[in-house]
């Protein structure tokens, strides 16, 4: 039993006391409390004292300031860059700072969508014939129904 513990946790023991009593609040239902702190090398009075403690208020703030990020994200369509979405949280009056929102945003992975690049799908510079002139500028027809034009303008888009 210890030694399937210690192969679940082998890499946590060069990380924070604070990742090994998560491992240790996240496997409960497996191991006694007594296996994993004596395994992660951690007090029971301290896993007892993290677990019932209330999260600081840094914690709080930062629950908080990730539905404000995450609304803000969805609203601009995901477009925002970490200036921008600073920006707009702080027109809305919520007191963060660009630094804060970018490690949020991390936190959270999430990532603007980049403008794809313009892909030009014309060739001007060939030597093909063009369509010929049929009706050799007579726009004057015996009979309705003879001669068909119509014409194709160049719309420049507007990105």
């Amino acid at each position: 039993m210890e030694r399937d513990f210690i192969r679940k946790v082998y890499g946590l023991f060069r990380e924070g006391v604070a990742v090994r009593y998560g491992m240790i609040d996240t496997l409960r239902q497996q191991y006694p409390v007594a296996l994993r702190c004596r395994v992660l090398d951690v007090s029971e009075s301290g896993f007892h004292a993290w677990n019932t403690r209330p999260p600081c208020e840094r914690e709080q703030k930062n629950a908080r300031l990730v539905i404000e990020i995450l609304v803000a994200h969805q609203r601009t369509r995901e477009t925002c860059s970490v200036k921008r979405l600073h920006s707009e949280l702080v027109n809305q009056g919520v007191q963060i700072t660009a630094y804060r929102v970018r490690a949020l945003r991390k936190k959270l992975n999430l990532r603007c969508k980049q403008k794809c690049k313009f892909k030009v799908t014309t060739d001007s510079t060939h030597h093909l014939p063009f369509a010929p002139n049929i009706l050799k500028r007579e726009f004057a027809v015996s009979a309705p129904g003879k001669a068909w034009v119509s014409d194709t303008p160049i719309v420049r888009p507007s990105f």
